[in-house]
């Protein structure tokens, strides 16, 4: 077998060495993700943030979460063969973001030209 061809067998971004950082890096962020479902949890269930604040607490988590995974996970990073997939992702989220807040138009539109009727009594 030629060793030539196992260079073009790989998904770009991968290097040669990369096994041994696939361990470091999957590890990493098994932890990380960890740490930050627990801390969720911590936050949803205790009073170590004031009232109101727990919803933007949770929003941040989620967020952070979000950033271990795209990175540790699915090996999303800065670097010159990465543009398609973060071009991708920034799409992705536009859709998204366009469906909930279509939505939620199309519902808070719905909710204020209801008729209103009067209980039976």
């Amino acid at each position: 077998m030629n060793n030539d061809r196992s260079h073009f067998d790989r998904s770009p971004g991968v290097e040669q060495n990369e096994s041994a950082a696939n361990i470091l890096s999957y590890t990493a962020g098994l932890v990380l993700a960890i740490l930050l479902t627990i801390a969720s949890f911590i936050v949803a269930q205790t009073n170590l943030l004031w009232g109101p604040g727990v919803a933007v607490g949770l929003i941040v988590l989620a967020f952070a979460q979000i950033g271990v995974h795209l990175v540790f996970f699915l090996h999303l990073g800065s670097g010159p063969d990465h543009t398609n997939n973060i071009l991708a992702l920034a799409f992705g989220l536009l859709i998204v973001f366009l469906v909930i807040a279509g939505s939620c138009w199309i519902i808070a539109n719905l909710n204020a030209n209801m008729m209103f009727t009067h209980p039976a009594g």
